[in-house]
């Protein structure tokens, strides 16, 4: 590991008002772990609820953001009698450094857990050099 942090998380902001959404409901913000070796970043975050096809990817400008929505699970002739799990959104962002190849990011969702692999450069994956006699 370096001294230097290779992933930042932004820091939370809390919406001034409801108009700067451009969406109506509930913004979450999805629990992570970020776990690091000498090769790679792996972040988990969990989404419960939320299924594959609903949860967007996007990296622009070395920020990395990730959505996700959680829709209604009640059918058109349903009714609700309790509800206890909230519909809404998920959404958070982290800056990378320079240190992560960003062509290289793969996600994987599973269980209502997304799971980003986010490897290292080359020129940041620590080696070995040989020293050989003169």
């Amino acid at each position: 590991m370096s001294d230097s942090k290779e992933l930042q998380v932004k820091d939370k902001q809390e919406v001034a008002a409801p108009a700067e959404q451009t969406r109506p409901g509930v913004v979450f913000t999805p629990d992570v772990d970020i776990f690091e070796n000498d090769k790679e970043i792996t972040l988990l975050a969990d989404m419960p609820g939320v299924a594959s096809e609903d949860i967007a990817i996007d990296l622009n400008d070395n920020v990395l953001s990730i959505s996700g929505e959680v829709k209604p699970f009640e059918e058109k002739d349903e009714s609700d009698v309790l509800i206890e799990f909230e519909i809404g959104r998920y959404s958070r962002q982290f800056t990378l450094s320079e240190v992560i190849d960003q062509g290289k990011i793969e996600a994987k969702h599973q269980d209502g857990v997304l799971r980003l692999t986010l490897p290292k450069a080359e020129k940041a994956v620590p080696r070995q050099i040989a020293v050989t006699a003169a």
